[in-house]
């Protein structure tokens, strides 16, 4: 066991190694900050070949994209650990967390960048083609599917609005309502304006061949070509470990999902606690996240600084003050 791995205290431990957490961890090391970066190793876009909309990396692949920045971290001394944290609390001046495996670490911040759960639809054959042909946003994956023959799955109240977006990208386009509510009046008029059908009827399974999407079949049999479909999925924040600090998350309305309430910064209810990324911003997009990281640690730092000043004032004054 080396020295590194036997240590246990840092500045700042930062769960989360995607976008947020990257961000957030490159920003704390450059400020000279002893940072570990605990990743699960788990990441929500992981299924997607390509990852699009941040500027130099547009159409990378996520995996090689976390590995450099990863490598990017290693060259300023950040502690990366692949282990899942289990429970944090608090300590007098910070934040204790427990990894698998027993490990205990202590951080005078908290930085929890872990992201969301994509909840799909129970559909025979959707979750096997996520990140691939089965899409939900336009603004990741709406150019590679742009002219094609694309359906809207709707399951909840945001569907019509999922298919007028991506009716920027196509012109064959039909929303599916499945399980979803009937559009209202207004809403007929608006997609129909925009030229999308509309198809009564539950979605059975997705038809596929020779691993390819051709079609959805509706439970009356009938069979509908495409060549993508649109679903939403339920956006659940991984909060397990910020449970375990007292954070519940808050409901989004219609119930879409949830997330971590924090301010502008990240800055959480609970002491030394910081999010940023998917946990509490469900829409972020990825150079989104990454920005969020940088700024929450950017308040980190400063928060570390007015107490390690306090800190030295307070010395100062101890080692003037005439002894009795």
């Amino acid at each position: 066991m080396t020295v590194q791995e036997r240590k246990t205290d840092y500045d700042v431990v930062v769960i989360g190694g995607g976008a947020a957490g990257l961000g957030g961890a490159l920003m704390l090391a450059r400020a000279r900050h002893s940072v570990l970066l605990v990743d699960s190793g788990q990441p929500r876009n992981a299924p997607a070949a390509h990852m699009h909309g941040f500027p130099t990396r547009d159409g990378a692949s996520p995996v090689e994209f976390i590995k450099a920045g990863r490598a990017e971290l290693r060259g300023y001394g950040v502690e990366l650990v692949d282990a899942v944290a289990r429970s944090a609390s608090a300590t007098e001046d910070g934040i204790r967390v427990e990894l698998d495996g027993g490990r205990v670490v202590r951080g005078r911040r908290l930085l929890a960048a872990t992201g969301l759960h994509d909840e799909l639809p129970e559909l025979p054959g959707l979750a096997e083609r996520w990140g691939k042909d089965v899409l939900h946003c336009p603004y990741c994956h709406g150019w590679e599917v742009r002219d094609q023959r694309i359906a809207v799955l709707s399951t909840g109240p945001f569907a019509v609005h999922q298919a007028m977006l991506f009716s920027q990208w196509t012109s064959d386009l039909r929303l599916l309502l499945h399980t979803g509510p009937e559009p209202t009046e207004a809403e007929a008029e608006e997609l129909a304006a925009r030229g999308v059908e509309v198809t009564p009827g539950e979605v059975e399974r997705l038809v596929v061949v020779d691993d390819k999407l051709t079609g959805v079949r509706l439970r009356s049999g009938e069979t509908i070509a495409v060549q993508a479909v649109v679903a939403g999925p339920r956006f659940a924040a991984r909060a397990d470990v910020l449970r375990t600090l007292g954070l519940v998350p808050t409901p989004w309305p219609g119930d879409v999902g949830d997330y971590i309430a924090a301010d502008a910064d990240g800055r959480t209810e609970v002491p030394n606690v910081w999010v940023a990324g998917n946990v509490t911003s469900p829409a972020a997009l990825l150079l989104g996240a990454a920005a969020a990281g940088a700024q929450a640690a950017v308040t980190i730092i400063d928060d570390l600084l007015a107490e390690d000043t306090r800190r030295a004032v307070e010395a100062r004054r101890a080692a003037a003050a005439p002894s009795r």
